[in-house]
């Protein structure tokens, strides 16, 4: 039987799901992408299963399957999906959106409905900070760099996206899964994932070590441990459902597609 081709996000967060995958050659075939070009590549049929952004799950052209129990979830802050604005939240008028982002893209669209109270125009633009707040009054950035970015230096407000969604809800936000085609996934390659992501929450302050170097490290294994949970319960289930009803009220999916898991 062929290797399943995996396709995992290339940062911080996803690294303790792919934990010792590397050496599972017997039934993963894993590569490493942008949250967007995951997805991309899951809807084009490059890969059979992709760690996708959680909104991307509707807009397959497919009935994708969800891998259950395990995903990428904040319950509160998440401190590398936020909004760094150079004016006050109620006079934001514009945001460059990084066009890295899918499911933050959809929650900051809910957000400004249903929290902010404000109806900026949404401008996609390469993750750069400094050309994003130049052209607008606030820009959206996501993972590694979200995360490393010195706001205060930079004089900017961070409005961190997962705080104000737990906030708004009071449940937790699913920002990614692993998902795939119905057949893609064989009972031993569903419990290989979550044996790598087992070892990999168990190994999360020497996975920052190695991803962030000493520099940042520390901000690494508090990240890891204080900002991300690996657990898709039913709190985080409900989040999700949540995010897909609001999505459709707002037009940014056309419909709500049932879970399905394998």
């Amino acid at each position: 039987m062929a290797a399943t081709r995996l396709g995992a996000v290339d940062y911080l967060n996803a690294r303790p799901l792919v934990h010792g995958l590397e050496k599972r050659a017997d039934l993963f075939e894993v590569r490493f992408d942008p949250p967007s070009r995951c997805a991309m590549l899951l809807h084009d049929g490059a890969i059979d299963v992709g760690m996708i952004p959680s909104i991307e799950f509707q807009r397959g052209a497919e009935a994708y399957r969800i891998v259950g129990g395990m995903g990428i979830v904040s319950d509160g802050p998440v401190a590398s999906v936020a909004l760094f604005s150079t004016r006050p939240l109620a006079s934001i008028r514009s945001i460059a959106v990084d066009t890295s982002s899918r499911t933050s893209a959809g929650l900051l669209r809910v957000l400004c409905r249903e929290s902010f109270g404000i109806a900026p125009d949404f401008v996609p633009m390469p993750p750069a900070i400094e050309s994003m707040v130049e052209r607008c009054d606030a820009a959206l950035i996501i993972g590694d760099p979200a995360l490393y970015m010195d706001h205060e230096t930079a004089n900017l407000e961070k409005i961190d996206l997962g705080e104000r969604w737990t906030a708004m809800t009071g449940l937790p936000f699913v920002w990614a899964f692993w998902s795939g085609r119905p057949k893609a996934l064989s009972p031993a390659g569903l419990a290989a994932l979550a044996e790598a992501r087992d070892a990999g929450v168990a190994a999360s302050d020497a996975i920052a070590d190695a991803y962030c170097g000493p520099s940042r490290a520390a901000l690494g294994r508090a990240y890891l441990r204080d900002n991300i949970r690996y657990v898709l319960d039913e709190r985080a289930t409900a989040g999700l459902r949540m995010y897909y009803e609001l999505t459709a009220k707002h037009a940014v999916i056309d419909a709500v597609r049932p879970l399905e898991f394998y």
